[in-house]
């Protein structure tokens, strides 16, 4: 114990104002020197590797996180099953965190209308949540959670259960267009990229790429549910699942808490 104790008031000496800019594990990337990601991890990966980081996790959540609305991104579209493509240069039949996610969706998440019905394919009931979305961060690399992960993710520490097991897949988010919600869960990552936390859970925009800055997919039952189309404009934020009300979100898929919980006897109904 004496050890975590020393190892936080270490992290917490070299990350404080005039050290790092980073409070209590809270990237502020508007002051930093290390305003760039790319920048930002390299100091990260400095600390991992003189021990500073070495016990995860070890940083409390961010003084500064708000689950704020992140307004006016540009979404699109995505499917479990969809194929490499210019503007999808990798196949969704993975995602980043589950080299079989078609298999474990139960099978190709069909995007066109016709071939859906209230919300699901009309082909199989899925064994996933079909209100999903992908994010532009991830936060495993291959030797295990990249060395900022605990500090910008907010519920790194509440959720962390071992190395290689990811903290934000199955997380909750709220998608807003208009004066409708709807919610989903984070099951990959993109577009495009998988390093841009400030983005993510920042204050700063999405990076430029080619679907005009997007920063947020979506699957066919999110668009659906939104009325949205291929290439829109919503806002989003993230949610914890106290938080998430009734609808069709709560409906399917291992995956989803709320099934869990109906499944399992005696359970306690998340409200």
């Amino acid at each position: 114990m004496l050890v975590g104790i020393g190892l936080f008031a270490a992290v917490f000496f070299a990350l404080r104002p005039g050290n790092g800019i980073v409070i209590a594990g809270a990237f502020d990337s508007s002051s930093s020197p290390y305003a760039a990601a790319a920048d930002f991890a390299r100091y990260t990966m400095r600390l991992h590797n003189q021990g500073l980081l070495s016990v995860a996790p070890i940083v409390p959540t961010p003084m500064n996180f708000r689950n704020a609305w992140k307004r006016n991104i540009v979404t699109t579209v995505f499917w479990v099953g969809e194929p490499a493509s210019a503007n999808n240069p990798v196949s969704n039949q993975q995602s980043s965190w589950d080299l079989t996610w078609m298999a474990s969706y139960g099978g190709f998440d069909p995007p066109e209308t016709s071939n859906r019905r209230n919300y699901i394919p009309v082909g199989f009931i899925p064994k996933q949540n079909p209100f999903y979305v992908a994010l532009p961060y991830n936060d495993l690399g291959h030797e295990g959670f990249k060395p900022e992960a605990p500090m910008v993710i907010p519920w790194f520490r509440r959720a962390y259960s071992g190395q290689g097991q990811s903290v934000c897949k199955h997380h909750w988010v709220a998608i807003r267009k208009g004066s409708l919600i709807c919610y989903a869960q984070w099951e990959d990552c993109g577009p495009f990229r998988t390093d841009d936390f400030d983005y993510v859970f920042g204050n700063e925009r999405p990076k430029p790429n080619l679907n005009f800055g997007a920063g947020l997919d979506v699957s066919p039952a999110v668009r659906d549910y939104l009325g949205l189309r291929s290439t829109d404009v919503t806002d989003w934020q993230f949610v914890e699942v106290p938080d998430v009300p009734p609808g069709p979100w709560r409906n399917y898929g291992g995956n989803n808490p709320f099934v869990m919980a109906s499944q399992t006897s005696g359970a306690a109904v998340i409200r």
